[in-house]
């Protein structure tokens, strides 16, 4: 049986139907859910994907945070659902407290868009598994509010607990705490990150790199095996 992934589109949203592909490409059936409609048409896991959630107004992922879709999005979450949130996908989590921390303007006030290098810093999440513990990857990174911001004790938490899923190497581009690039909440089952993997998954397109392949491979082994 092919595992059915869900992609929510937000007006705003930009990175759906790569996200689309990029699940494709990993073997599992994309299924498309509008931001209205509370039903998650049984899918097995989840993506909210990269973009401009209602234009980022008042904070992005702020408004997106009440649409519909995002009561059954939190409530399954919450009962082992696998999340994954992409750049506004993440800012979204955390305004949904399904992820600790938030999202502010890059400390140099500018958009950036570069090839990011990463380490992957928790190979046990159900979105990372693929990868190894102390990995180098590099994934495209493209946004506005990319600056990950948390309390001293919730940073203290991630760091103690192993939540810090992906950080920053050799360049901080926006200002994140840490380094971070990416969280996990406590289960392991929602992820968040600023970088875009699903542009990271063909050699002919992109960066010319895979390393973003590894994000739909896990999940869908994780589904298969499950």
């Amino acid at each position: 049986m092919t595992a059915r992934i869900g992609v929510v589109t937000f007006p705003g949203s930009l990175d759906d139907r790569d996200t689309q592909r990029a699940i494709r490409v990993a073997g599992a059936e994309p299924v498309a859910l509008w931001h209205k409609d509370k039903d998650l048409k049984q899918v097995d896991a989840v993506v909210l994907c990269g973009g401009f959630s209602y234009g980022d107004y008042l904070r992005a992922g702020a408004i997106a945070r009440f649409s519909p879709v995002m009561d059954t999005v939190i409530e399954q979450a919450k009962a082992g659902l696998p999340v994954l949130g992409i750049c506004n996908g993440f800012q979204i989590l955390t305004e949904a407290h399904l992820l600790p921390g938030g999202m502010l303007g890059n400390d140099h006030l500018h958009f950036i868009c570069r090839d990011q290098k990463l380490r992957v810093e928790n190979a046990g999440t159900a979105w990372t598994r693929d990868y190894t513990a102390g990995q180098e990857i590099h994934i495209p990174l493209k946004n506005m509010d990319g600056r990950y911001v948390a309390d001293r004790r919730t940073l203290d938490e991630l760091e103690a607990e192993g939540r810090v899923a992906f950080r920053y190497l050799d360049v901080n581009p926006n200002g994140s705490l840490n380094d971070i690039a990416g969280i996990t909440n406590a289960a392991g089952n929602v992820v968040g990150l600023m970088p875009h993997p699903e542009h990271a998954v063909e050699s002919l397109i992109g960066t010319g790199r895979t390393d973003g392949m590894p994000f739909f491979t896990s999940i869908l082994k994780k589904l298969v095996n499950a």
